[in-house]
């Protein structure tokens, strides 16, 4: 067999390239492309944008120091209208239960 240039060069491309890389697929990137890589970026991005927001909130709050407050009375009313929501569905049910067997003639 000859020793062309050719084939020189087919023996160090494949000498050059990924182990794992078959010679249909493109060489893989160096390590910082990894799987690991990938989600300790992801995690830096994300803790970036947490301590972003985080510091916007902190902005905001002292900026606006009575932002989001609920006042109890509304508190109060909201207690009281789930409350009687309840009182009143649960009484439906009681009243169903006791006369579902005279509910069902008619």
């Amino acid at each position: 067999m000859k020793h062309t240039a050719a084939r020189t060069r087919r023996a160090v491309i494949r000498a050059t390239t990924h182990p794992h890389a078959g010679p249909d697929r493109a060489p893989r990137r160096p390590a910082h492309d990894s799987r690991g890589s990938r989600i300790i970026g992801r995690a830096n991005r994300a803790a970036i944008r947490l301590s972003t927001r985080l510091q916007e909130g902190l902005e905001e709050a002292t900026r606006r120091p009575d932002r989001g407050d609920i006042s109890t009375t509304t508190v109060i009313i909201w207690v009281a209208a789930v409350t009687g929501a309840v009182l009143i569905a649960g009484t439906i049910a009681v009243v169903i239960a006791k006369y579902n067997g005279k509910l069902n003639g008619l």
